[in-house]
């Protein structure tokens, strides 16, 4: 149900809650710049007239979800710090300070999935609009990186044991009783398995992998014959199967019982030879840097094979199409998408003249701007860890992120301005007060 509108009134007897505020604080000027109605008669749809508990306002939930990436912060820490800042609340649609949380951490998770990824996308859209004409450059910057999923770093007796523990549970849960549980048995086999890089364990450890795949498989076995048909577990027993009889060079792997749909991706990192997670592609403006295109690629595609989704959504959200996209090498193979020229290093044409010569060569030298924002994107505004479940977790994990980076490239701008103003007033407060001294000295000691 749609919550009640607050009364915009003033609330106290002396001031209102805004004149309180510092009206030159970055969080202040972005609460008056969005338009925030477009959320509201965007999602009201999505909720009953009269019908139900009265859910919380919708400007609140936004403003949530975008305060969570812009300052790097969980859903639990989002919510409580809420509470303890009034610059948080005006920003969330607040007349008055309330010493309280605004709703639980859940609360978060329901809405993400309420609005969808098509809420999301609004939300990165509102960004990208309230960059102005920055966003509206005709050439941009392109590459992929990988988003990792919050899972454990895969291994085959990791993904056994955890087989064995879920067939137990199942066990438990249903009332089956197991020929037996190995409990025993395994607390043996990790005892084998510890030291694996000495040579004289190495044939132990590897015997004892083996030994808890047999078990595992046994366990899998057993539930199949006496679980119920129909029961629900079939899903279940055929991704603990697959994982079971894949072979280390098997393609579409399993690397998580939770998340499966997880792809092993290598980027050609020194420190990092693989990644777990899904393929991201980022497009950017070449010169102010406004990200403009922000999609996750589920498959572990070639890099020019992300092009063609990527340049969709940049044109969807931001209405023009891009004269010129400077890629890298990888992009190998393609020239033009959705009428977009790639533009790749490579030996340049006799027929360019030296002046269109330059201007390429500037521009694969500006394509390596966005090497750096990938990096902010990853470290500051959570796109290095996915914590999001599913596909869907990662198709806004990467919009959210993009979009908190947007509207924190805008605050860093009107804290410039407002700094910049500030040192104008000093300067001109210091030769105010020095052409005034000065005056009182030729006055004093004047014949």
């Amino acid at each position: 149900m749609l919550s009640k509108i607050a009364n915009p009134r003033q609330m106290s007897f002396y001031s209102t809650f805004e004149e309180q505020l510092n009206h030159k604080h970055p969080l202040y000027i972005l609460a008056k710049e969005m338009n925030w109605q477009q959320f509201e008669d965007a999602f009201k749809d999505l909720y009953c007239v009269d019908n139900g508990r009265p859910g919380k306002p919708i400007r609140l939930m936004v403003s949530l979800l975008m305060l969570k990436h812009i300052r790097n912060l969980s859903d639990e820490s989002v919510v409580e710090q809420w509470a303890e800042n009034a610059y948080y609340q005006y920003f969330s649609g607040e007349q008055c300070f309330a010493a309280k949380e605004p709703c639980a951490a859940s609360e978060l998770v329901h809405f993400r999935e309420r609005i969808g990824e098509k809420g999301i996308e609004l939300i990165f859209k509102e960004s990208i609009c309230i960059n102005g004409n920055d966003a509206n450059e005709d050439e941009g910057i392109i590459d992929t990186t990988v988003q990792e999923k919050n899972i454990t770093y895969p291994t085959d007796n990791k993904l056994h044991r955890k087989i064995i523990k879920k067939c137990i549970a199942i066990a438990d849960k249903e009332g089956i009783e197991l020929r037996q549980s190995y409990t025993r048995t395994l607390k043996k086999l990790s005892l084998d398995q510890r030291f694996r890089n000495h040579p004289k364990n190495y044939k132990k450890a590897r015997k004892a992998d083996r030994k808890v795949k047999t078990i595992a498989g046994r366990l899998v076995r057993e539930l199949g014959r006496k679980l119920p048909p129909g029961g629900g577990y079939a899903t279940y027993l055929a991704l603990f199967s697959k994982v079971l009889s894949q072979k280390r060079h098997d393609p579409n792997k399993i690397y998580s019982l939770h998340e499966p749909h997880v792809q092993c991706i290598s980027k050609g990192k020194e420190h990092k030879k693989y990644e777990f997670g899904s393929k991201v592609s980022i497009i950017a403006t070449k010169n102010s840097g406004v990200i403009i295109g922000a999609i996750n690629i589920e498959k572990n595609d070639y890099d020019a094979h992300t092009l063609d989704p990527a340049l969709e959504q940049q044109q969807q959200l931001t209405g023009h199409i891009l004269k010129k996209g400077f890629v890298d090498r990888g992009y190998r193979g393609v020239s033009q998408v959705r009428g977009t020229q790639i533009c790749i290093p490579k030996p340049f044409d006799k027929k360019l003249s030296k002046h269109e010569q330059q201007k390429m060569k500037k521009g694969f030298r500006r394509r390596a701007a966005i090497e750096p924002r990938i990096s902010h994107l990853k470290n500051d505004y959570r796109l290095s860890r996915n914590f999001y479940g599913g596909i869907f977790g990662d198709n806004i994990n990467v919009m959210l992120a993009a979009a908190a980076m947007n509207f924190k490239r805008m605050i860093n701008i009107w804290k410039k301005m407002f700094l910049a103003f500030l040192f104008q007033l000093l300067q001109i407060t210091h030769k105010t007060l020095e052409s005034l001294f000065i005056k009182k000295i030729n006055s004093k000691w004047a014949f």
